[in-house]
C-alpha cells in the first residue's frame, strides 16, 4: 500500500514561535521525531506539510524551514500559511511563495475566527487571488462553521478546497461514542455538492483525545464517503496533533494506527484504497 499523508505538521519552537503549543506538543516535531513514527507495512510513503500556525509574520520563514528539511522527512508539497483578508499584503506574500515550488496551497486557519469570517468581501477577494494563482485552500473549521466554507465555495467556484478533519464533528469518546449529528451530515452534504471541494479523513483521533476506536470512527467515515464519494477523500494523519492523549501526552504509533484504521475501513467497504491513501491527494495537490 502507498500512502501520501495529506495532512502532516512539523514544528520546532527553537526556530519559530507558536503561541498555541502546550503539554507534550511544546517540543520539536521534525525530522528526528518523524523518523521514529513512520508508517509500517507500506511500500511507499510521502507527505503534504500543512502550516502549523506559527506567528503570522513567520509564515514565509516556516516555508523556508520546511523546504530545508523536506527531502529528509519526505515532504513533497507544502500548504503555507496566508492571511486571505489582507489583500495587499496577501499579494506580496503569494509572490514570495511563488519562489518555492513545493508550495501548492495555502491555509488561513478559520477555526479561531468569528463565524462568518470567510464570507467577508475582503476574504473572498483574497480567495480569488489564491485561485488565480492555481493554489488550493485548506479550510480548517469547526462543525458549526462548515456552512461558511460552503458559502466560500459558492462565491469562488474556481478555488479548489480541502475540508480539514471532516469539519471537526463531535464524536465523543470510545466509552461514550456520539453518532454523527443530523446537522453535521446536512452541512457536509451541502458542501460536497460543490465538486471543487474534497475532504480529509484526518483529525478524528484529536477529537477523541488521541484514542482510536474503529466502532466510534467508522460512522463518520461512512458519512464522508456518502457525501463526497471515494474520489474526493484523502487520508491525513494530522501528526502530531492527533497523537496526543487527553491533550497532554504524546503517543507514538497513533499515526500508523489511524493510517491502517482508515485503510481497513476502505477495504471493508469495497472502496479504492489506493485512491484514498494516495491518488486523490496526489491529484488534489498536483503532486507528480
Amino acid at each position: 500500500m502507498r500512502v501520501l499523508d495529506s495532512h502532516l505538521h512539523l514544528w520546532d519552537p527553537e526556530i519559530l514561535d507558536y503561541a498555541w503549543l502546550e503539554g507534550d506538543l511544546n517540543a520539536a516535531f521534525a525530522a528526528a521525531e518523524l523518523a521514529e513514527d513512520q508508517l509500517e507495512d507500506v511500500t511507499q510513503q510521502a507527505a503534504v506539510f500543512v502550516q502549523a500556525e506559527p506567528h503570522h509574520r513567520q509564515a514565509l520563514d516556516e516555508v523556508r524551514w520546511v523546504d530545508s528539511i523536506a527531502d529528509a522527512v519526505g515532504v513533497v508539497a507544502i500548504v503555507a500559511g496566508a492571511r486571505l483578508h489582507r489583500r495587499r499584503k496577501l499579494v506580496a506574500h503569494l509572490d514570495a511563495l511563488a519562489a518555492h515550488p513545493r508550495v501548492v496551497g495555502v491555509r488561513h486557519l478559520l477555526q479561531g475566527e468569528r463565524d462568518g469570517f470567510a464570507r467577508r468581501t475582503s476574504f473572498i477577494q483574497g480567495a480569488r487571488e489564491v485561485a488565480a494563482r492555481g493554489l488550493s485552500f485548506d479550510a480548517c473549521v469547526r462543525a458549526h462553521q462548515i456552512p461558511d466554507v460552503t458559502a466560500l465555495a459558492e462565491a469562488v467556484p474556481e478555488l479548489r478546497m480541502a475540508l480539514d478533519h471532516l469539519g471537526k464533528p463531535a464524536i465523543g469518546a470510545p466509552e461514550a461514542p456520539l453518532a454523527p449529528s443530523a446537522e453535521w451530515i446536512r452541512d457536509l452534504r451541502e458542501l460536497a455538492a460543490h465538486p471543487q471541494v474534497s475532504v480529509k479523513l484526518s483529525g478524528l483521533p484529536a477529537e477523541s483525545a488521541g484514542r482510536i476506536d474503529e466502532g466510534q470512527m467508522e460512522p463518520f467515515l461512512d458519512a464522508a464517503v456518502d457525501a463526497f464519494g471515494e474520489e474526493r477523500l484523502m487520508w491525513g494523519s494530522d501528526w502530531p496533533v492527533s497523537s496526543v492523549d487527553d491533550g497532554s501526552y504524546y503517543c507514538p504509533g497513533n499515526r500508523d494506527d489511524w493510517c491502517h484504521t482508515v485503510a481497513d475501513w476502505a477495504r471493508d467497504r469495497g472502496l479504492d484504497v489506493d485512491a484514498i491513501m494516495w491518488d486523490n491527494a496526489a491529484r488534489f495537490y498536483r503532486v507528480a
